[in-house]
């Protein structure tokens, strides 16, 4: 079997798609990355990597590359928006590293990407195509063709759809399948660390809990910036993820919120917006040698800070179905889809609660700050084990 037939194709080139090539490049399988721009996309600022990631990133030998860039938050921190009072705090740091054997880090996106990008050019393996827009679809028994918007065309044994949340494969394989806007927009904004008032220069991840929206902050490369998110109900629905925002209707949706959270948001520039969109979750993934990951199978709401690594969690176990199978890329493909669709399917529900949640006002608002509160730190951490204590591969 030539190297041209064996070859797999992956649509996208961000971070699910450039993990997967890392993971099937190490393996020894040829891979084609086709990625509409010039894979020098830095959309969105900061990303939460749990130990769930970052062992699997480990793995990969992309960890070692990610860290003088990333920051190792001490603790999760939770407050209410309005009174500016600390409700709980859950433990991270050599604690959450001790219990699971993986740190948990911060870090800017395009730093992510940028290692894994590195990696794949490390790697005979692995061809990165440019310009390559996937527009069209062929399958029969033996192969799969992509179709490039100008016309071109490549050809591999398999497809992987990581193409985001606008997927275009996820559209030709599942067409029934269909987006929902969440009723909420997310706003992002970088600021310098230096000089920031507590509790905005600690080195922890900030969740700020309000009615109808919430704020979340915590440090990014290497901890000389702040990445700020803000969530609010309602918004327009808009496609992408780099929308301009005007600060001043930012602004307006804490007006009621404490001294210091208004602050930090006021400190704020250059404010970039995109609108929340959920998936039901799909009957299946694959449908014969064409597969789908991280946000075109099940894109997750932010509330969890889970995307990231879903998609991480989703590459290794594709390369190693691939891997076990080998010459057999369906069955490969249906395993892989199998052991992944239950544990997906569970973050983005979850993920769903803890909006709900993030955002309650009046009474349930005080109930939930009551449960906080109480919570010991050590429950707080553990009631995450089934999250980050998830092993992609085994030992």
């Amino acid at each position: 079997m030539t190297d041209r037939k064996r070859r797999v194709l992956i649509a996208g080139g961000g971070i699910g798609g450039l993990t997967a090539a890392v993971a099937l490049g190490r393996h020894g399988h040829p891979v084609s990355v086709l990625e509409r721009s010039a894979f020098g996309d830095e959309t969105g600022a900061g990303i939460q990597l749990g130990p769930n990631a970052t062992r699997a990133l480990s793995t990969l030998g992309v960890l070692e590359a990610i860290e003088p860039a990333a920051f190792k938050p001490e603790s999760i921190r939770l407050f209410d928006g309005l009174s500016g009072k600390q409700l709980a705090s859950v433990p991270l740091g050599a604690q959450a590293e001790m219990r699971y054997g993986a740190p948990y880090l911060t870090l800017h996106r395009a730093d992510l990407q940028a290692a894994l990008l590195a990696a794949c050019k490390t790697l005979r393996t692995v061809d990165l195509e440019p310009d390559f827009e996937v527009v069209n679809l062929r399958q029969n028994e033996r192969r799969v063709v992509a179709v490039n918007v100008g016309g071109g065309e490549l050809e591999g044994e398999c497809l992987i759809g990581a193409d985001g949340l606008w997927s275009t494969v996820r559209r030709l394989i599942a067409p029934q399948a269909r987006l929902q806007f969440a009723g909420a927009t997310a706003s992002r904004a970088l600021l310098s660390r230096d000089g920031l008032p507590s509790p905005f220069d600690a080195a922890t991840v900030g969740l700020w809990l309000g009615p109808r929206a919430h704020l979340v902050h915590y440090p990014v490369r290497g901890g000389k910036q702040l990445n700020i998110v803000a969530v609010t109900h309602g918004g327009a629905e808009r496609q992408g993820w780099d929308q301009s925002s005007d600060p001043s209707a930012i602004l307006s949706q804490f007006e009621t919120w404490c001294g210091a959270a208004k602050d930090v948001l006021q400190r704020a520039n250059g404010w970039r917006s995109w609108s929340l969109y959920r998936l039901p979750p799909l009957r299946g993934w694959h449908d014969g040698r064409i597969a789908l990951m991280g946000d075109a199978a099940h894109p997750v709401l932010p509330y969890l800070a889970q995307g990231a690594a879903l998609a991480i969690e989703d590459a290794v176990t594709l390369a190693a179905a691939l891997d076990s199978q080998s010459g057999n890329p369906e069955a490969a493909l249906s395993r892989y889809a199998a052991s992944r669709h239950g544990r997906a399917t569970r973050a983005q529900r979850l993920s769903h609660r803890f909006g709900q949640i993030y955002h309650l006002s009046g009474l349930l608002r005080l109930a939930r700050n009551f449960v906080l509160e109480r919570q010991s730190k050590e429950k707080g951490l553990k009631r995450f084990d089934w999250l980050y204590g998830f092993r992609a591969l085994p030992d």
